[in-house]
C-alpha cells in the first residue's frame, strides 16, 4: 500500500431527471433549443469537472477489461499482474474503476506502491468504484468517461471483456489509426481470447480490404505481463508526460 488518501468526485451535478432518462431523450432525436442547450451544458460540466479532478502528470497506462471476472479467474489474476509490472515500471495505472479486470489491475498497481486512478461510471445497476483506487470520478456519460481513459494514457492495455470492451479497445484502435491520437501501444492479453478476432481481422477484413495490411501492426497479443509491460517500454519514450517519440 502507498498510503495515498482515497479521494472520490461526481463529473457533474445531479438533475431533476435520472441520468438514464436524460441520455434517452437526447439520443431519441432532435429535441427543442432548450432542451439541446441544457444536454451541452451539462456535457461540458461533465468534462470540466473530469479535467479538473484527474490529477495523472506522469505516464500512465489504461487498462481495459470485464467488469464480471471474479478474484478466482484466472484473467483477474493476469490484470493484477499487469497493474502491478505497470506501476514497478513506473507508470500510473488507469481503469474504468469498477470490479472485475478494472479491480484487478488497480489492486495489483496500489500493492506495488503506485498510482491507481479510476474513471468510473453510473449504471442502472449501480457500479460503485472498487477498493484499490487512489483517486476516482464518477461519471453519467460513456462517452466522456472514454475520452478521459484515452486522454491521460500513452498505452492501453486489453483484457478480455464484453460489448464494453470491445468498443473501447476497437474506438482507441480506430483513433490511432485515423493519426486522431499518437500511435500508443495496444496490448491484447489472453491470446486464447482473442485469437478468434485477429482471425477474423485477417480473413474477413483484411480480405475485403476494409483495412489495411499496416493496421494489423497497431496491435500485439500476448500471455506475459512482462512482455507487455517491455513492449510499452521499447515505444514509449520514457519524459515526463510519457508521449512516445
Amino acid at each position: 500500500m502507498n498510503g495515498r488518501q482515497r479521494v472520490g468526485r461526481e463529473a457533474a451535478p445531479r438533475f431533476l431527471e435520472t441520468t438514464a432518462a436524460l441520455e434517452k431523450k437526447f439520443l431519441k432525436g432532435r429535441q427543442n433549443r432548450a432542451d439541446e442547450l441544457e444536454s451541452a451544458v451539462r456535457y461540458f460540466l461533465e468534462f470540466l469537472q473530469g479535467f479538473e479532478s484527474l490529477h495523472v502528470t506522469g505516464p500512465a497506462v489504461t487498462v481495459f477489461g470485464s467488469a464480471r471476472f471474479p478474484e478466482s479467474h484466472r484473467y483477474y489474476r493476469l490484470a493484477r499482474e499487469v497493474g502491478r509490472g505497470l506501476a514497478e515500471a513506473g507508470y500510473a495505472v488507469i481503469t474504468g474503476g469498477g470490479p472485475g479486470i478494472m479491480e484487478a489491475a488497480n489492486r495489483g498497481a496500489k500493492e506495488a506502491g503506485g498510482l491507481s486512478v479510476g474513471c468510473n461510471i453510473t449504471l442502472r445497476r449501480e457500479q460503485a468504484p472498487n477498493a484499490y483506487l487512489d483517486d476516482f470520478v464518477q461519471f453519467d456519460h460513456f462517452f466522456v468517461r472514454k475520452v478521459m481513459l484515452v486522454k491521460y494514457s500513452s498505452a492501453f492495455v486489453v483484457l478480455p471483456g464484453g460489448f464494453g470492451t470491445l468498443d473501447e479497445v476497437f474506438e482507441t484502435l480506430t483513433l490511432i489509426q485515423t493519426h486522431t491520437i499518437e500511435q500508443f501501444p495496444v496490448i491484447l492479453m489472453g491470446s486464447e481470447f482473442w485469437a478468434c478476432m485477429g482471425a477474423f481481422f485477417e480473413e474477413s477484413l483484411l480480405a475485403e480490404r476494409t483495412i489495411d495490411p499496416e493496421d494489423l501492426q497497431l496491435f500485439c497479443i500476448t500471455d506475459s505481463p512482462e512482455e507487455a509491460v517491455d513492449t510499452i517500454r521499447s515505444i514509449v519514450h520514457q519524459t515526463a508526460n510519457g508521449k512516445p517519440v
